[in-house]
């Protein structure tokens, strides 16, 4: 008997973790996943999973973790989603997202070269690479201008990425997908802050929302759709890089609006600005043109804006009703 395809995903207990792992075993592949012991009690993304998944043990700040692992798993495709992925904190914690968000990335890939290295490398890059760019829309070969800690760090990834394909004839592909959100998003982050916080609101538990610029612009698509096109950048046979975006660009302001719209409340009666929550380098506006997936992956997003914040305000909701 033939064994499954086999997929090994760092930060599997993630929002685009959970999803993509989701995605793949309802595709009939066997899933593994990368679990640190200080995270082991953070697996309320994959609850719905247990017993679906095979978790090992393992950190990107450990090399020979990384090895054992993937010498564990064989896997067909590695999906490196693991990373200090909040922007903020990379302005407090500067050299553990380097340690993390950079060098593990380094780590993952030099695994994948030592125990597996016929395998299928997806390395997660984001938007905050692209920083202040000139650029009207962002594309693959549109410069790097990082703002941030986190930038800079998921930039050393991307380029390492692309370094291995090209110095060691592996199979790696970069996503740089722009901001991407769900009911499973964590609540440090300003979308899933804003939706807990309408919920709590409508239902007498919270007053306020504080927030620092409502003035900044993203690209905001579904988590969901996002992982599908991940699966689909390893499955062609030719390694490229591709951006992944809805192509709209929204205000914070806006999405404030969308979420207080949905249970029927005047945002401007309970939002105040507090500055000690603006960043020390802000981007103001980041739109991304995804004319490439689109066109040779066939990828499009399924979830428009409106109908994504409404989904997280309505999951908060359940999850906030008494």
């Amino acid at each position: 008997m033939r064994r499954p395809k086999t997929a090994f995903i760092t930060g599997i207990t993630g929002q685009d973790g959970s999803f993509l792992a989701e995605q793949l075993l309802n595709s009939g592949w066997q899933v593994f996943g990368l679990v640190r012991r200080s995270a082991s009690g953070n697996l309320w993304r994959l609850e719905h999973l247990i017993g679906r998944v095979v978790l090992l043990d393992g950190d990107l700040l450990d090399l020979g973790s990384l090895v054992q692992a993937v010498t564990t798993a064989q896997p067909d495709h590695v999906y490196n989603l693991a990373a200090q992925s909040f922007v903020a904190t990379s302005w407090k914690q500067p050299l553990l997202t380097g340690e993390v968000t950079a060098l593990g990335a380094a780590r993952l890939l030099e695994a994948v070269r030592i125990a597996r290295p016929d395998a299928r490398v997806y390395q997660a890059g984001s938007s905050e690479m692209f920083g202040t760019s000139e650029a009207d829309q962002q594309r693959e070969d549109t410069p790097f201008h990082p703002r941030s800690p986190y930038g800079v760090a998921k930039a050393y990834a991307h380029h390492l990425a692309v370094n291995y394909r090209e110095s060691h004839g592996m199979h790696v592909v970069a996503g740089i997908l722009f901001n991407h959100e769900s009911e499973r998003r964590g609540p440090e982050f300003v979308t899933r802050k804003i939706s807990m916080a309408a919920a709590r609101i409508k239902l007498g538990r919270q007053k306020v929302l504080k927030l620092g610029d409502v003035t900044v612009r993203r690209d905001w698509g579904f988590a969901g759709d996002y992982t599908r096109a991940m699966h689909a950048m390893l499955c062609r046979d030719q390694p490229e890089d591709y951006v992944i975006a809805t192509g709209e660009s929204w205000s914070v302001s806006d999405f404030v609006d969308r979420a207080f719209s949905a249970v029927g409340l005047d945002h401007r009666l309970y939002v105040e600005h507090d500055p000690s929550l603006l960043r020390p380098a802000e981007i103001p506006v980041l739109r991304g043109d995804a004319s490439k997936a689109r066109e040779e992956l066939g990828w499009r997003p399924k979830v428009c804006f409106d109908a994504l914040v409404e989904r997280m305000v309505r999951a908060d909701l359940k999850r906030e009703a008494p």
